[in-house]
């Protein structure tokens, strides 16, 4: 009886390789649902935390819907938000549009063509915010911190000049019965069903488009991008318009929200947007970043106010607590990176 050759047995015990075509694409998801998963579990603790600290309050509906709602503002920015960074990029006028476009869409002139004048209003002058972010960045080569710190100071200053530092009330039956609990779809407020449409669309566009493939290749490298045929500079003229929209869609909700445009709107909203698609899992380098953990960042910030807040926690101590999540958020993507 012939004896298999040594090479031969070898061989033969030698396992299959592995089909490498899918690999990294499967390493990424991997990676994915483990910060899903993660952010989940810190969710999770602090609802269980919020329901042992004040159990009478916490978990109650309309506490919930009250998170909920705070949510969508910032939210719908940070959905704008994560698409910018993913390409590279980043915006810190997002604030300052907010309240441009609400007090602007809330002036006599604008009330008197009542809901339409008032959310056309806001959705135009946030994508003409973000025109022109997009033009001075994309076109004519500067820097975005500068372009957007510039934006920033401009549409603080501009809206301070429309309001006189006056609080503008609304008048429209119709934006005012939006944030009424007679307009609840089955117990949700219309401004989270808003908020919820934006972050489905944000996804789509993002995981199943040319549009949110072009973004990831231009935040991983610009240049293999240009190269492989991306036009780089109308993608991210792009980017920052679609930021601005989503700009002038929280405006609109803001103004619903507060029934009133304010030159003080939208406060801190670039920093607490940053922060929620950096602990979500975005790359302040860009070329990696998910909308599903940009929301649930936002619900987590959320989240944590309303604990301090219903135990009466000071507000310095919420910042601090943010910021140790900030960094720790980084200190775990720089070991994610090390270790990938």
């Amino acid at each position: 009886m012939t004896q298999p050759a040594p090479a031969a047995e070898a061989a033969a015990r030698k396992p299959a390789p592995a089909d490498d075509g899918g690999s990294p694409y499967r390493a990424t998801l991997a990676r994915a649902d483990v910060r899903t998963l993660s952010l989940l579990g810190v969710l999770a603790a602090l609802i269980v935390i919020g329901g042992i600290t004040r159990p009478d309050s916490f978990l109650d509906t309309d506490n919930v819907q009250l998170i909920l709602t705070q949510a969508s503002v910032i939210g719908v920015v940070t959905v704008g938000m994560t698409f910018v960074i993913i390409s590279g990029g980043i915006d810190l006028s997002v604030g300052a549009i907010v309240a441009l476009a609400s007090v602007w869409a809330t002036t006599v002139a604008t009330q008197e063509y009542g809901f339409a004048g008032v959310l056309f209003t806001a959705v135009v002058v946030g994508m003409g915010c973000g025109l022109v972010n997009g033009l001075l960045i994309a076109y004519g080569g500067i820097v975005p911190f500068i372009a957007t710190l510039a934006m920033l100071a401009s549409g603080r200053g501009l809206a301070l000049q429309i309001t006189d530092g006056k609080t503008q009330m609304v008048t429209v039956e119709g934006v005012l019965k939006l944030g009424e609990r007679d307009s609840y779809v089955l117990g949700i407020p219309p401004l989270v069903l808003v908020f919820a449409a934006v972050t489905v669309v944000g996804w789509l566009l993002l995981n199943r488009t040319t549009f949110g493939r072009r973004s990831v290749a231009v935040g991983g490298n610009a240049e293999a991008a240009r190269l492989a045929g991306i036009d780089v500079r109308r993608q991210r003229l792009y980017l920052y318009l679609l930021s601005g929209l989503c700009c002038g869609i929280a405006a609109f909700l803001l103004i619903v929200l507060s029934g009133s445009g304010q030159n003080t709107n939208g406060n801190m909203y670039e920093l607490d947007a940053i922060a929620a698609a950096i602990i979500g899992g975005t790359l302040l380098s860009g070329g990696r970043g998910t909308i599903t953990g940009s929301v649930l960042g936002v619900l987590i910030f959320t989240t944590i106010t309303n604990i301090f807040a219903l135990n009466n926690l000071e507000t310095a101590t919420q910042q601090i607590a943010k910021g140790a999540i900030i960094v720790a958020a980084v200190l775990v993507q720089r070991r994610t990176a090390v270790t990938s």
